[in-house]
């Protein structure tokens, strides 16, 4: 049985995708938060008042546990929808009132995640390798 071009090319896409996307979240924001928990705890965005330390934990479990699942292609299309729901607080309720320039980030990152939660993991994920 050969392959088909285009399945290839977008199995190739969406484990590029995920890499970047997730290993980018997990290493440049999830970690640094990670390893500054201590020191963030009590001065974190809140935006819904339930605590600066919860707030942080769930900013964490999004950044990190859902990036690592991400990446694997673990429970992809769940393990997007903290990380999309995190990434609009950031972009449009903390930087809401700030220009654009201060909302790409998390702008970006919630439009990676939103995209890899409609193609799923791909073939070349451990999802497929482990269910099916």
């Amino acid at each position: 049985m050969f392959l088909n071009s285009d399945e290839v090319s977008f199995d190739l896409g969406a484990l590029l995708l995920r890499l970047t996307a997730g290993g980018t979240l997990l290493w440049q924001h999830g970690m640094v938060k990670l390893m500054k928990f201590g020191e963030l705890s009590g001065t974190f965005y809140d935006p819904i008042g339930m605590g600066h330390a919860i707030s942080l934990s769930l900013i964490l479990f999004a950044e990190v546990i859902c990036a690592i699942l991400v990446v694997l292609g673990l429970w992809t299309r769940i393990a997007t929808i903290p990380v999309v729901i995190g990434m609009a607080v950031a972009a449009f309720m903390k930087n809401g009132d700030e220009p654009f320039a201060k909302q790409e980030l998390a702008f970006l990152y919630m439009m990676a995640f939103i995209v890899i939660f409609f193609i799923g993991s791909g073939k070349y994920s451990l999802g497929r390798l482990s269910f099916r």
